[in-house]
């Protein structure tokens, strides 16, 4: 009979309990289970069950607390990318004018059968090298217009030099960028160097689907904030 009654008079607080839906209206409920039970049993609940459901709610806001804190560390080194996790593009407005230049290197493998072609000038495309110069000296000025967070800076110059190379049957490409701005022109060395190495490729696709285009890579840099950069050093 004792049973019997207990679990008519705390039944309806349990609905009520589990069917709460913030914070506050649960810890009301608890607060208001804790004095059912007070007086039908004479004493409180302990107050490690009493205690039990708060400790849950901050331990899981303490760990969401933390996830966040790590998502913020690892973004903080990522300018392209906001506090949230999205895409931006750098605010350069407050930056200095200073002289920036930078250099970037990349190789073709070409195999010995292309690379004698091409040193004969015997590629039915005609001259390898002069059109991927050309090539990379254009790909520099589009930069912005293929790498979505770019900014579009005018450049005052840009370099392409290809060499053959007999020993491993390959062209050598280095590019040159330079400007006077508020943002650096490292993008603009690699992608003069990649355009140039894409042209290389589509000029000699037809003799040979083996070539590689490799080591794609800043050299060094200088000009900025952050300094002058060598992969040297």
């Amino acid at each position: 009979m004792f049973l019997h009654r207990v679990g008519l008079r705390t039944l309806p607080l349990s609905r009520r309990l589990f069917s709460s839906n913030g914070s506050h209206d649960m810890s009301k409920a608890i607060s208001e289970l804790n004095q059912e039970m007070e007086s039908v049993f004479g004493e409180p609940p302990p107050s490690s069950l009493s205690g039990s459901i708060d400790n849950q709610s901050m331990t899981q806001d303490l760990k969401l607390s933390t996830v966040e804190m790590d998502d913020k560390k690892s973004f903080a080194g990522l300018t392209h990318i906001g506090s949230k996790g999205e895409a931006q593009m750098v605010d350069v407005s407050l930056k200095d004018i200073s002289k920036r230049v930078a250099i970037a290197r990349g190789k073709v493998i070409l195999g010995q059968k292309v690379f004698d072609l091409v040193s004969a000038n015997q590629m039915g495309k005609g001259d390898v090298l002069s059109v991927a110069k050309l090539a990379g000296i254009c790909g520099a000025k589009q930069t912005s217009n293929l790498i979505p967070l770019c900014h579009n800076i005018n450049l005052t110059h840009v370099r392409v030099d290809l060499a053959l190379n007999p020993q491993d049957f390959s062209v050598e490409i280095e590019g040159e960028a330079a400007s006077d701005g508020k943002t650096g022109v490292e993008m603009e060395a690699l992608t003069a160097v990649t355009v140039a190495s894409l042209t290389v490729y589509d000029m000699c696709k037809a003799a040979s689907k083996n070539i590689q285009i490799t080591d794609i890579r800043l050299e060094r840099k200088t000009g900025g904030k952050s300094g002058d950069w060598s992969r040297d050093k």
